[in-house]
């Protein structure tokens, strides 16, 4: 049925305080007072509240028997998942500082090691810098005791110059131990140079 085809038979009596009440909340709503009517008894069959109960002790039970099963739920959640998953972290992070601390000293000792390595190089560095410098000193000592060859080939001259003239000197009545004396002599300025 359309709503110009429905036939209102039955009528509601109610106060003339209930009947301003009623008017305002129609013209509150912008609805005339037949629609807000049958709202409201829609409203009520709907929802089973009584209007008796102001307070809507009924939805306060509804909400609480929810609120209820929620922090059941919640509880029971946190015994079988947030407990056990709190637990194993713990465990997990204590497992962690083992190895950061394990992985540490490692890390430590490796560079205790390293120093001491580079500590010996160093010592051995020093020890070769100090036999070079040894070295150096000594070639510069047998350098300046050497010799150029002008000079060798020089002295080498002069000895067997002196030699030759000695030599010459002695005769068929010179005693062989004065020429050995002489070879004895030459030899052992050769040996200086």
């Amino acid at each position: 049925m359309t709503a110009q085809t429905k036939t209102f038979t039955k009528t509601v009596r109610f106060t003339e305080t209930t009947n301003t009440k009623f008017n305002t909340l129609a013209l509150k709503l912008g609805r005339d007072k037949r629609t807000v009517f049958e709202q409201m008894v829609d409203y009520f069959y709907k929802s089973k509240k009584d209007p008796l109960d102001l307070n809507d002790e009924l939805l306060k039970n509804t909400l609480l028997k929810n609120h209820n099963s929620y922090i059941s739920f919640i509880k029971s959640q946190e015994a079988d998942l947030l407990i056990p998953t709190k637990r194993e972290i713990g465990r997990v992070v204590t497992a962690l500082g083992k190895v950061l601390d394990a992985f540490n000293t490692e890390v430590l000792r490796h560079n205790e090691l390293q120093i001491q390595g580079l500590k010996l190089i160093e010592n051995k560095q020093d020890l070769q810098v100090q036999k070079f410098v040894k070295i150096d000193s000594l070639m510069k000592t047998v350098e300046l005791k050497l010799d150029t060859k002008d000079e060798l080939k020089a002295k080498f001259l002069h000895i067997l110059d002196n030699y030759i003239q000695i030599r010459d000197t002695f005769g068929i009545t010179t005693p062989g131990i004065k020429r050995q004396e002489l070879v004895d002599t030459c030899k052992a300025q050769i040996r200086k140079l």
